[in-house]
């Protein structure tokens, strides 16, 4: 097994392979950051290419795609035979391409989304989206179980990171809702630790709507009995407007407001807001 990019996930995943008995080389741009693993028993390689050729499954935790042709691209036969598993976060369309990058030098990819932070990498939460050729996946399932289980999504390599990056875009986008929540009412004076529980519930109904919103959207039937594009939308308006009465700043609010504008302007008015996905759909 190599690791290469030894950052918190790197070094979690260094933690956990030599937990579970597997023999780990390693390397880093800046070597001191492989300090505590190597006491673990990983070994430093000098180099990336020693790296590679220390082990069949290479596995990258950079910072994107990008620097795997940064640190790689000096590296030739050594990859020849090679399987890399690229834990980094990048497009869809980067993983395929990457893909073909590494198929001239001999070497096959496979792609993952690792779906927690570092401290949960090893643990019973912990899950990787997985993309590429199927055997290969088999192959080395059981390593790449020790990290998180593995959920793979097809031979299509883009799709590691297009799960992975649709769950971010749902996370960040509730994380700095919340955010913009709790400044909200803070602007009143009162505390956001009260107001969480409040967000939870929230957060939790959102939760239970899920699965009927999703079942609406892949049968694009979007009756409005249950509310409509435009009650919803009265509801974003209003938001924004709070927002700037409060001074803080609307950027969210404003963003989501617009989409419920182009979907009434667009005739949905009278549609449950599951039919909002259209709009979206088009720029």
């Amino acid at each position: 097994m190599t690791v290469i990019g030894l950052g918190p996930m790197g070094q979690a995943m260094v933690r956990t392979f030599l937990d579970h008995g597997h023999p780990t080389t390693v390397w880093n741009r800046t070597a001191a950051r492989a300090d505590d693993v190597v006491a673990r028993g990983a070994v430093l390689a000098a180099t990336p290419a020693e790296a590679v050729a220390a082990s069949e499954l290479v596995v990258l935790s950079l910072t994107d795609f990008a620097a795997m042709y940064e640190i790689l691209g000096d590296v030739h036969d050594e990859l020849k035979g090679r399987v890399v598993v690229n834990l980094s976060s990048d497009t869809p369309e980067r993983s395929r391409e990457a893909a073909e990058w590494l198929a001239e030098r001999g070497a096959e990819l496979l792609v993952g989304g690792i779906m927690v932070p570092a401290v949960l990498v090893g643990t019973e939460a912990a899950f990787v989206f997985y993309s590429g050729p199927r055997a290969v996946f088999d192959a080395h399932e059981p390593a790449l179980r020790r990290i998180g289980r593995p959920d793979y999504r097809g031979t299509d390599h883009g799709l590691a990171q297009l799960y992975y990056q649709a769950l971010l875009d749902l996370f960040l986008t509730t994380h700095v809702a919340f955010l913009h929540a709790a400044a909200l009412v803070g602007t009143a004076g009162e505390s956001a630790t009260t107001f969480a529980p409040y967000a939870v519930q929230n957060l939790e109904l959102l939760a239970q709507l899920v699965p009927a919103e999703a079942a609406a959207i892949d049968a694009d039937d979007h009756p409005g009995d249950q509310g409509t594009v435009a009650m919803m939308g009265a509801t974003a308006e209003h938001v924004l407007a709070a927002t700037r009465s409060a001074g803080l700043a609307d950027g969210l609010p404003a963003a989501v407001h617009e989409i419920y504008r182009r979907a009434i302007a667009a005739g949905l008015a009278t549609s449950a807001a599951s039919s909002m996905i259209d709009v979206i759909r088009t720029p």
